[in-house]
């Protein structure tokens, strides 16, 4: 096993002990990612049988982990799929850098191409929301379109620098510039969940007992490209293209009460010429959280039509 790298640290395990409504035992990979003296250990939750003709892999966002998914996992391994949802460099159970100036684009994309490859997925249905979108769309569309076999995109976007951003989304970046790794994950978690979830508040807090392990969650919002210049705006260009010419089934899956992403799906359902009009659930940005097991029975049943098609 290797040594934790310099300038990492890594979540206590105890902080995970007891989540409600986490059964799923923790397994790991061990990834060389860009910018970092060593590699990573990387947190994956892969359900269901190895060798099922269907896999889903499920991409969190800001500034959640694989427990968002806690709800949609296990209607997808009853209907025989292969369920995995793994987390990005800083979040969940995975190694966390310390310097903001680990986290680029870059180490995020090459920690999923990663994970897609160790793990060999193939027939996929990819599952994406918040910055889960902004890296999974592209990685489908430019890097393993090959392996991806259709798309579900919940509340997220693909930003080019041209937008006018939300004022939900500004007040969001405003505030996450400004606290930096002081970021109260917590305290946002209580006003973005219904107050019946509040229970859950535990589980997104756990990864982060220290502003030392908050790096990742200071810097991710501020990757969003907000000028065309910027070179994540390029990616995010080149993947709207090729998501222009895409043929392979597209399920929108939306909560319009989400302050930041509401109104996005009409982006996605101009874009993909394959997605239809959405299919609207309840629970605002976190709309996992909330709506987990009818977002899952969405996803089964428009598996099952395609496959069938």
């Amino acid at each position: 096993m290797p040594d934790l790298p310099p300038n990492v640290v890594r979540t206590p395990d105890a902080r995970f002990d007891g989540l409600p409504e986490w059964p799923f035992a923790p397994q790991y990979l061990w990834a060389d990612l860009p910018g970092l003296d060593g590699p990573l250990r990387l947190h994956v939750v892969d359900e269901g049988p190895r060798g099922a003709a269907e896999t889903v892999l499920m991409l969190h966002g800001e500034p959640s982990w694989s427990y968002l998914y806690r709800r949609m996992i296990p209607p997808v391994v009853a209907a025989g799929h292969r369920a995995v949802a793994f987390d990005f460099p800083g979040f969940g159970r995975s190694d966390k850098p310390t310097r903001t100036s680990a986290y680029t684009y870059e180490l995020f994309r090459a920690a999923l191409l990663d994970v897609v490859r160790q793990l060999d997925l193939r027939n996929v249905t990819l599952v994406v929301q918040d910055w889960g979108g902004l890296m999974g769309l592209p990685a489908a569309a430019l890097d393993v379109p090959d392996r991806i076999a259709r798309l579900v995109v919940m509340n997220t976007f693909l930003p080019t620098g041209r937008e006018r951003p939300t004022l939900g989304f500004k007040v969001w970046k405003a505030s996450v510039r400004v606290l930096g790794r002081h970021l109260p994950i917590g305290a946002l978690m209580r006003i973005a969940l219904p107050a019946r979830q509040a229970p859950f508040v535990q589980g997104y807090t756990a990864p982060f007992p220290s502003a030392r392990h908050k790096a990742g969650a200071a810097t991710w919002p501020l990757l969003v490209p907000s000028d065309p210049s910027d070179p994540v705006a390029e990616v995010m260009v080149r993947a709207r293209a090729a998501l222009a010419m895409w043929d392979k089934p597209c399920l929108l899956v939306w909560s319009a009460s989400d302050p930041i992403l509401g109104g996005a799906w009409k982006t996605f359902e101009r874009l993909v010429p394959t997605a239809a009009a959405p299919t609207f659930v309840r629970g605002g940005h976190f709309l996992q959280d909330a709506s987990g097991a009818e977002i899952a029975d969405h996803v089964v049943a428009f598996m099952d039509a395609a496959s069938s098609a």
